[in-house]
């Protein structure tokens, strides 16, 4: 990630992610040509005519000036309200086939690390198994299914790769098309 770009604690290299890219395109809120451009998500009820810069998004100026939110708070339950502010008015959200949403672990939000498949999630073998289990929870019964769909993450299905900021443990869920 470029030194000049702004830190997110809870989405550490939004240029791999693609949230953020390199563009000519002038902020929506500041109205200046940074040389980067967010291209995820933003909700709000205003008309918003273009997209917003990272440092807009950093300083929490975009959610202000067009009251809205870069991520749903949904999945954010049990944080405070500075970290629920944090990310989802001066954090960048990321890509998603469904609605993207936040997982929190040791009562913190988990930074978002990016979308992957089996092969890199495998190399996180407790987001596997915390993936494993939730899924049963969600009625995955038969482990032959279970293992078969992991295994196929990455071809139409995918995880979405989280870190916890506290214990450094990681987590997932699965987003399909």
């Amino acid at each position: 990630m470029s030194a000049s770009l702004p830190f997110f604690r809870y989405h550490p290299d939004p240029l791999a992610s693609g949230s953020i890219s390199a563009s000519t395109e002038t902020c929506a809120c500041c109205k200046a040509n940074r040389g980067w451009i967010y291209t995820a998500t933003f909700y709000t009820a205003q008309d918003v005519s273009g997209r917003f810069c990272p440092w807009c998004i950093a300083d929490g100026s975009a959610a202000e000036r067009f009251a809205g939110d870069f991520t749903d708070s949904y999945g954010l339950v049990g944080v405070s309200e500075d970290v629920l502010h944090e990310v989802t008015r001066r954090t960048p959200g990321f890509h998603a086939w469904q609605d993207p949403h936040w997982l929190v672990h040791c009562q913190d939000a988990a930074a978002f690390l990016g979308e992957v498949g089996y092969a890199e999630l495998a190399a996180h073998p407790e987001a596997l198994d915390q993936l494993r289990t939730d899924m049963r929870l969600d009625g995955w019964h038969d482990e032959r299914r279970l293992e078969h769909f992991l295994t196929g993450l990455g071809e139409g299905v995918t995880a979405m790769l989280f870190r916890c900021t506290n214990c450094g443990a990681h987590l997932a869920y699965t987003d399909a098309s």
